[in-house]
């Protein structure tokens, strides 16, 4: 995920203060890895560097100085680009769950009780997010990002399920290499 860009984003409903963003970061993506201060802070700096965002404005209210920032034209232009491209499907399988998988069986491990023991917290992760999609008061935000991670917990324990299938296969091929 593009921080300066979800960043851009956020910015585009009107000026707002770093602690803001992050707040609001963090209510619209609520399943996504939480944004640090510092991050959010560097990230504005390197907006405001690149042109696409610039300070509104400074204010204390009698406590610390805060800084409002907006986006600017070639910002907003940059977030419409940004927003309309494709993302690309991955080119490469990059999964640890496969590699675990193999190198147990390199190492003589067990496999097949590593597959269980994984679908056993997929499972239970898919249990957190159902009750926090049906929890009263989920926001759509909340409902939609915990649909996405359960579709693809559902797909890791698809797999697992095929490959616990085809571990004297898989075993044959990675000792025979």
């Amino acid at each position: 995920m593009s921080t300066r860009h979800v960043l851009l984003g956020l910015l585009a409903s009107g000026p707002s203060h770093g602690y803001d963003l992050k707040r609001r970061h963090d209510e619209q993506f609520p399943e996504a890895r939480p944004l640090a201060y510092g991050q959010v802070y560097t990230t504005l700096q390197r907006l405001v560097r690149d042109g696409l965002a610039e300070v509104d404005g400074t204010e204390s209210d009698g406590g610390p100085e805060r800084t409002a920032y907006r986006a600017t034209e070639e910002g907003t232009r940059e977030l419409s680009r940004w927003a309309g491209e494709i993302a690309p499907p991955a080119p490469f399988v990059t999964n640890e769950i496969f590699a675990k998988v193999v190198v147990s069986i390199l190492s003589g491990g067990d496999p097949a009780a590593y597959l269980r023991a994984q679908r056993t917290a997929h499972m239970g992760r898919m249990r957190e997010l159902t009750a926090v999609k049906s929890a009263a008061g989920a926001g759509l935000a909340t409902v939609l990002s915990a649909d996405y991670a359960l579709n693809h917990l559902d797909a890791d324990l698809r797999w697992m399920t095929t490959t616990a299938d085809r571990l004297t296969t898989l075993t044959a091929e990675v000792d025979a290499a």
